[in-house]
């Protein structure tokens, strides 16, 4: 793609991540309800377009301390967790109203930092975000707060909104954020600031123009926004920052409203295929028959009936080695079995899986898009 903004009518999988204080009225304490209805509708037109949507949403805790009446001021963290606990039904039961008026099914999804970074749960993230898709259900994610500690949080929802870009294998992020972008210097500080419209690539100079967080206490800030950029266009996923304060913002977006582009050279399936294919260390080796990798190579998963042999000790979720009867490496991927599991499913169709494990297993033993063809 050339060096030019692109349109929210280029991009197939979207999400759309949605700030506290764009939610919620901190003074009022109550829902921002005509704005939240003006961005369903932008979401309704997008998904009837046949564009997957998913959205990162936060205010479970604002949510939460409206519902519980608490006093404004920093909360501890057992009383913000607390609070989430009362939020979370909230915020998805507001979702939920918001979007079925639109004919939209809803879906809730709590995350915490292991489970977009420990492979195993990345993969059942993934596996459930995939299929709700499918359903043509909107996903709608927040960080689980009510058990999150500060070891495995990620402490806000740009960065959280990233990384389920990438899982998701999104090729846009929407930041829906304070501000209409990034500048040279902060806005509100210098009036002179310039806006940049356009980031080819993400370089230390405009690392440089994000500064810090606006306070100790500040959960966002553009530093954030810009590691968020770094996260998605790594991964092959475009990102865009745009206010939030005005309504239908996705149609402002649409409708060139001014807003920063971070663009990426890859795209999100070719940017896992690298990763998968040179960042992770194989546990294992999967030796397959003539059939299977005939098979693989016309785009196919690989089935455990073509599976004739299991080595190494490796988990679900582990990168592996997938080699042909003869023993050359025909690609490699993320595994769906542990390996004693797998062993004992090789050369089994996969309706005989729930006979001989007791559970209803995935049918694949590697998913075409959890892999890499040698030479591909």
């Amino acid at each position: 793609m050339s060096a030019k903004a692109p349109a929210l009518a280029d991009f197939r999988r979207i999400v759309v991540k949605v700030g506290s204080s764009l939610l919620v009225d901190a003074k009022a304490g109550r829902l921002k309800e005509a704005w939240l209805a003006s961005l369903a509708d932008d979401i309704a037109r997008l998904h009837g377009g046949k564009r997957d949507i998913i959205v990162v949403s936060s205010g479970a805790i604002a949510l939460g301390r409206s519902v519980l009446k608490l006093p404004p001021g920093t909360l501890k963290l057992e009383d913000s967790q607390a609070a989430a606990a009362v939020g979370q039904i909230a915020l998805a039961r507001t979702w939920s109203e918001v979007l079925g008026r639109h004919g939209i099914t809803a879906s809730q999804i709590l995350v915490t930092l292991d489970d977009t970074e420990e492979r195993r749960r990345y993969l059942n993230a993934r596996s459930t975000i995939d299929k709700l898709l499918e359903w043509r259900s909107v996903p709608v994610i927040n960080e689980n707060d009510t058990v999150a500690t500060t070891e495995i949080r990620y402490g806000d929802n740009d960065r959280l909104a990233a990384r389920v870009a990438t899982m998701a294998s999104a090729d846009l992020l929407v930041l829906l954020s304070d501000v209409d972008g990034l500048y040279d210097a902060p806005p509100h500080l210098d009036a002179k600031a310039k806006h940049i419209a356009l980031v080819p690539r993400i370089t230390a100079e405009i690392e440089a123009m994000a500064g810090d967080a606006a306070s100790d206490h500040a959960r966002g800030g553009m530093r954030t926004k810009i590691e968020a950029g770094k996260i998605a266009t790594t991964a092959g996923t475009h990102m865009v920052i745009a206010s939030g304060h005005i309504d239908n913002p996705l149609k402002a977006i649409e409708a060139g409203a001014r807003v920063t582009w971070f663009l990426t050279p890859g795209n999100p399936v070719t940017s896992r295929k690298k990763w998968i294919a040179g960042s992770l260390e194989p546990k294992g080796t999967l030796t397959i028959d003539a059939g299977a990798a005939a098979a693989l190579r016309r785009g196919k998963s690989l089935l455990p009936a073509g599976v004739i042999r299991v080595d190494g000790d490796f988990g679900r979720g582990d990168a592996v080695v997938i080699r042909g009867p003869d023993g050359a490496e025909i690609g490699r991927g993320l595994v769906a079995y542990d390996a004693e599991d797998a062993a004992r499913i090789v050369r089994k169709s996969s309706g005989d899986i729930v006979l001989i494990l007791g559970i209803e297993g995935r049918a694949e033993m590697v998913h075409r898009d959890d892999m890499v063809l040698a030479g591909a």
